[in-house]
């Protein structure tokens, strides 16, 4: 049987000069298996720039020929059975996304490291003791995930100023035995997850990460029992401010060492303090879950207010939501609508990583029914009237989209998927997909492909209901929300200070506009949503006191 013949997809793909390719499942993995390997035909893809070969157990290796497909940028070789990747990896200089998760491998080749555009590395779930030294080469590096293998330390580099980018390190289930002092360095540093390893001691430099917003150490036995405590139940704030009270002390001790029995009054004074010290740091410590309590009574209980319910379901399939609502933007006045919806979609493309890291959903609050429930729903289930379309489900809608591209492909004689289908690869293999529903049972929003017509954006909407989802961390949807409505507020600025005639986008609009010469008023509204889980405790409150951080002077946020 002719080699073509059996992966019609690499002919396809070479025929139509495609730029992405994914193969995942059963299917393909009885063809690797019978074949003895994956085939060599799809080295000769030099146009790739996206390739994917999942849930293949029979796939063991990959040759070295892959350092042919110079133009990749995003490389998926997750869930399969690899025991090792060649040192040519090395050679694919344009990569930015390298997922080698939930394999067998042992080790890494040092020719990662040469990977100077790399931004997300996702190595979990494999059997890895050591990383390769000289990760802090890949300076562009944002994400790195190590979960779930056997690593006893972390290579001295990557505490590096180097690695100025780095805002996310998950590094759960291990052994880990010591995070060293030097982890301040990482001036992005936003998450870090060391829990489940076999930590002693939380370095108190770590309180001079200037953005960390989330730590997670629980499941290591520290020595300090009382940080061990707070880890196990108190928020990041607190235990960053206690860190940085124990480097006071610190500091203080070393002194006074330097000084030794010459200063023995000094001593005793110095105690002293350090006894006061520790009463002010339990009493600060109080006020900071005072705080935290007082935060969640800030959120309204009206019973116009909307809550979202998030179903234990999403946890395997996109677990993480944070939504708030908007009012006071003004999308009457010529281009405003066209600049927000180009504002989303630059945004997808650039922060959301093409919707690969997140998901923005815009509404319009006023044609929401409340209470919400983020849930799942299988393909066949899940029914959304689609922006533009008409009503569908799930499958029917996948179906037309890829019809749609391939006719779009014999057309125009693109190489590129465009459009709604170059996401549609984000959800091949899932059985159950996410999605928002309102109180009416309607699928108001289908993360990561549409919204609904039902609530859909336009000139004469005041006010916003806004939606990030993820698959990869609770902070991502926030630093997204964070910029999503940073964005807001300048596009609602940029349309006060430049009056411009309804209907320049070619859209009608019967609303009258101001007299010329009048002042439209840019100042916005956040207001509060809280998302809860299915026995209605609080999962999270956006904002809260730690988001929108930036100076927006039209922007009014309602605790």
């Amino acid at each position: 049987m002719d080699v073509m013949e059996k992966w019609p997809e690499i002919e396809k793909a070479a025929t139509e000069k495609r730029r992405e390719l994914v193969l995942q499942g059963t299917a393909v993995d009885k063809r690797i298996s019978s074949c003895g390997g994956l085939t060599s035909s799809i080295y000769s893809l030099q146009l790739l720039n996206y390739l994917e070969v999942s849930q293949c157990p029979s796939l063991t290796e990959i040759h070295e020929d892959v350092q042919r497909l110079t133009n990749l940028q995003s490389l998926i070789l997750c869930r399969n059975k690899l025991s090792a990747v060649p040192k040519v990896i090395g050679s694919l200089k344009s990569l930015k996304v390298l997922d080698l998760s939930v394999n067998d491998l042992k080790s890494l080749p040092d020719g990662i490291t040469q990977l100077r555009e790399l931004n997300t590395l996702n190595v979990s779930c494999n059997s890895l003791e050591v990383l390769p030294d000289g990760l802090s080469q890949c300076i562009k590096l944002s994400t790195i995930n190590v979960s779930k293998n056997r690593l006893t330390r972390f290579p001295p580099d990557l505490c590096s100023e180097q690695l100025d980018l780095l805002s996310t390190l998950v590094a759960s289930d291990n052994f880990i035995e010591k995070l060293s002092g030097d982890i301040h360095k990482l001036s992005a540093l936003k998450v870090l997850d060391v829990s489940n390893n076999k930590l002693t001691e939380i370095p108190p430099h770590l309180s001079d990460c200037p953005k960390l917003k989330e730590i997670n150490f629980k499941g290591n036995k520290l020595s300090d029992k009382r940080l061990e405590k707070m880890v196990n139940g108190c928020q990041t704030k607190s235990i960053l401010d206690y860190l940085r009270g124990k480097g006071r002390e610190r500091q203080g001790e070393d002194g006074a060492d330097a000084d030794g029995g010459r200063h023995a009054d000094k001593k005793k004074k110095q105690q002293q303090r350090k006894k006061k010290g520790k009463e002010a740091e339990e009493q600060d410590e109080v006020k900071e879950l005072n705080r935290t309590v007082v935060r969640v009574l800030h959120v309204s209980d009206a019973p116009t207010a909307l809550t979202v319910k998030v179903s234990t379901k999403v946890k395997d399939v996109r677990p993480y939501l944070v939504c708030c609502m908007v009012t006071g933007m003004n999308l009457k006045s010529g281009n405003a609508l066209k600049r927000f919806l180009m504002a989303q979609t630059k945004l997808h493309d650039d922060l959301c990583g093409k919707r690969t890291i997140a998901t923005i959903a815009t509404h319009d609050a006023q044609l929401l029914k409340g209470p919400l429930v983020y849930d799942v729903k299988p393909p066949t289930q899940l029914k959304i009237l689609p922006l533009g379309r008409r009503e569908m489900t799930a499958v029917e809608l996948i179906r037309y989209l890829h019809l749609e591209a391939e006719e779009l492909r014999k057309q125009k004689k693109r190489q590129n998927v465009t459009g709604l289908h170059k996401y549609l690869q984000l959800l091949e293999g899932k059985p159950l997909y996410p999605c928002l529903v309102d109180a009416e049972g309607d699928v108001i929003s289908f993360p990561p492909i549409t919204n609904s017509e039902k609530t859909k954006i336009k000139k004469t909407t005041k006010e916003l209901f806004l939606e990030v989802t993820s698959a990869t961390n609770l902070q991502t949807c926030k630093d997204v929300m964070d910029a999503l409505i940073a964005k807001i507020a300048e596009l609602n600025k940029f349309t006060a200070e430049h009056q411009e005639e309804a209907g320049s986008d070619g859209e009608s609009n019967s609303a009258p506009e101001p007299a010329a010469g009048s002042q439209t008023c840019s100042q916005l509204t956040v207001q509060q949503v809280r998302t809860v889980d299915s026995d209605g405790n609080l999962k999270v409150v956006y904002p809260s006191k730690t988001d929108l951080c930036k100076d927006i002077s039209n922007l009014t946020v309602v605790w």
